[in-house]
Formats: C-alpha cells, sequence, structure tokens
C-alpha cells in the first residue's frame, strides 16, 4: 500500500490511511489486489468519512476479479475503470488460467523468447478528489509513478504544476497511457521474432519445423487483439462520459478540456497498438501461406523433373526392350558394330529429347 497526498506543488507519502483531505489537491492510494481484497472494509470506512461515499458492492467485485475485461462504469459518485495491462512476467493465477498468455519460444538461434504476456487488470476508482488504484502484485506502472511523483518535489513550483497530475482523473488517464506504452517493448519482440520466422518460411533450403512455437505466437497475437479491442471500447465509454461533464470547482473548463484531450490522446495510441496487433497477425498468416505456396511449388517441380526424366528414358526402354526380343533373324545383333551403334542412337535420343525439354524450359 502506498498512499500520497498531491497538492499544486507538493507529493507527500504515507503508510496509513488518511484520515481527512488535504487542503488543496488530492489523494492516491495505491494497493496490490491481495492488500486491497484485506483492507477493503478499512477502505470503506475511510471513504465514508472522506467522501461520503462507499464502492458498490459489485464494484467490489469487479475490482478483486483478476479475469475481468477492459471496461468502464460510473456512479453518482466516483467512476470506475478497469484496464488489462500488457506486461512481461507472470501473472497473480496459474499458467493453468487465462490471465497470461505464452508468446514464442526460441527457435535454432532465433531471438527467442517463451514469456509470459501478462494482462491482469488494473483497477481505478476516481472520486472527485480520492483516487484509488488496485495494483498486481509486480505491477511498475505504480513504482515508476511513485518515483515521478517524489522527484517532483524537487522542482520549481512551475515545473511541478507541469509535471503534477492537476486532479484524479488526470492521474488514471496518465497511469492508463503508461500501460498502454509498455506495449513497445512487446512490440519490438514479437516483430523481431515473426521477422525471423517469416525467414525461415521463405527459406528454400531450411526445413521449418517448430510449428508448435508458431501457433503459439498466432494465438497470442489474436489475444492480444481481444484485450486491446476491449481497452478501446473502454477508453471510448469513458470519453463519451467525460462528454456529458461540466465544469465546476472541482474542474476548471482548461482542466476538463485537458482531460478530454489526454483521453482522446490514450485512445489514439491504442488504436495504434490494435491497428500493429492486426498487422502482425495478417503477416504471420500471409508467411504461413507463402510457406504451404512455396512448398507446393517446389513440389510441382520434383514432380516436372521426375516426368521429363520418365519421358527422356521410355524410349531408351523401348528400344532396349526391342532388342532383348527372341528374333532368329536380326541384322543388327550380327553385325560387329552393332552395339555402338545402338548405343550411339539412344544417346542422341537422350540428348535431343533432353535439349527439347530444356527449351520449353522442363528442365531447371
Amino acid at each position: 500500500m502506498r498512499i500520497f497526498s498531491i497538492q499544486s506543488h507538493q507529493v507527500h507519502e504515507t503508510d496509513q490511511l488518511p484520515q481527512a483531505l488535504p487542503p488543496q489537491g488530492f489523494v492516491w492510494m495505491a494497493f496490490a489486489r491481495r492488500e486491497f481484497e484485506l483492507l477493503q472494509g478499512q477502505v470503506q470506512s475511510m471513504l465514508q468519512g472522506l467522501c461520503d461515499a462507499q464502492i458498490y458492492d459489485l464494484h467490489l467485485q469487479d475490482v478483486l476479479n483478476n479475469q475481468l475485461p477492459s471496461h468502464y462504469d460510473y456512479t453518482s459518485d466516483y467512476d470506475l475503470m478497469v484496464f488489462r495491462r500488457l506486461a512481461r512476467g507472470r501473472t497473480e493465477t496459474d499458467l493453468s488460467k487465462p490471465g497470461e498468455i505464452l508468446h514464442q519460444e526460441s527457435h535454432k538461434g532465433g531471438p527467442g523468447i517463451l514469456r509470459k504476456i501478462d494482462t491482469s487488470p488494473v483497477a481505478f476508482l476516481v472520486f472527485d478528489r480520492v483516487v484509488i488504484s488496485v495494483h498486481p502484485t509486480d505491477c511498475a506502472v505504480r513504482s515508476v509513478f511513485a518515483v515521478r511523483l517524489l522527484n517532483s518535489s524537487n522542482l520549481s513550483p512551475a515545473q511541478a504544476a507541469h509535471r503534477l497530475p492537476a486532479n484524479p482523473a488526470d492521474l488514471m488517464l496518465r497511469m492508463i497511457s503508461s500501460v498502454v506504452d509498455g506495449y513497445l517493448d512487446l512490440r519490438r519482440e514479437l516483430t523481431r521474432q515473426l521477422d525471423h520466422w517469416q525467414s525461415e518460411l521463405l527459406d528454400p533450403h531450411a526445413r521449418f519445423d517448430n510449428w508448435s512455437a508458431l501457433l503459439n505466437a498466432r494465438l497470442t497475437l489474436h489475444y492480444l487483439d481481444e484485450v486491446c479491442e476491449d481497452q478501446r471500447a473502454a477508453m471510448q465509454d469513458w470519453i463519451d462520459a467525460l462528454g456529458s461533464w461540466q465544469a465546476d470547482d472541482t474542474f476548471q473548463p482548461e482542466s476538463l478540456e485537458m482531460l478530454r484531450v489526454r483521453s482522446r490522446d490514450v485512445l489514439e495510441h491504442i488504436e495504434r497498438v490494435v491497428h500493429h496487433v492486426g498487422r502482425l497477425e495478417q503477416s504471420a498468416e500471409t508467411a504461413v501461406q507463402m510457406h504451404f505456396n512455396a512448398q507446393g511449388n517446389r513440389t510441382n517441380e520434383v514432380m516436372r523433373t521426375l516426368t521429363v526424366l520418365t519421358a527422356i528414358f521410355l524410349p531408351l526402354n523401348l528400344i532396349t526392350g526391342f532388342f532383348g526380343m527372341n528374333f532368329e533373324n536380326f541384322p543388327a545383333l550380327h553385325a560387329e558394330a552393332g552395339v555402338w551403334l545402338t548405343e550411339l542412337f539412344m544417346a542422341l535420343v537422350a540428348v535431343g529429347l533432353a535439349l527439347l525439354f530444356w527449351r520449353k524450359r522442363y528442365l531447371g
């Protein structure tokens, strides 16, 4: 549990649940999921005292559910955003549960992986002056933002006012943007691995046999596409709800407009991720199709070569069969040069057929 009191130019951290709100600014409370589950009674009592509101039981279940897809919901007292992250590492669930997905193995010196993509959700409860975030145990986003907030205290008031979030919704959007941008490292790794496999698939001298890893990669891309689509739908719902907000004492017109701009920016980042994942998925599918087409062409080339060889040797077999018949009167059999003439004739037939097929490009 990490609790920060964020004011216009200062940030203070404490390890105790706050009993009162700061004169200005807001409070950010960050919990690990298991920790929030154990402290939910105390958190409810604290919210009742600070905000005169409590979290609904259905929303508590959503926050504690590790398998819930990204979605947005709201009440008259607070907004709920559940956003699945894309990070490398283990999830809080077993490997047999759908909280994580495998992506790619190393193969024959390729840029290798078999890592877990952690898609555990991060939940945000946004009140007027309080924001609660519930993270997986090893969530790096929480640590990064905590360090960033504490370092802002060493800046000048003007710089701190620019870098510090203006309100709870602003903090939530900044963290969500960081979650989306965390896909960049995975994107580079996935792209590098798929490029390596495409080279192997299209290499006519290589035999690709790592089909299980390629299937896992395609399933990974399909799952990532579903996760990103849920993220986009949740963010779109948030933007639609934000459009109905009115400026008041809590949200000045400038702050409200900045929230809308930042929300559209996050949505644009998500759409770029969706586009890139779809392009990777299409690229993998195209590489597999090109591989089988190349294998089919190679099989056709082999069959054509075998057919040409059969066509060349067929008349030779006919000649040798003809000379193997038991005739009493066969002048060529008794001639001294009969064997050499027959072999010369057979060679001319073979060379002539080979040249004919070569000119017709039946032979490579």
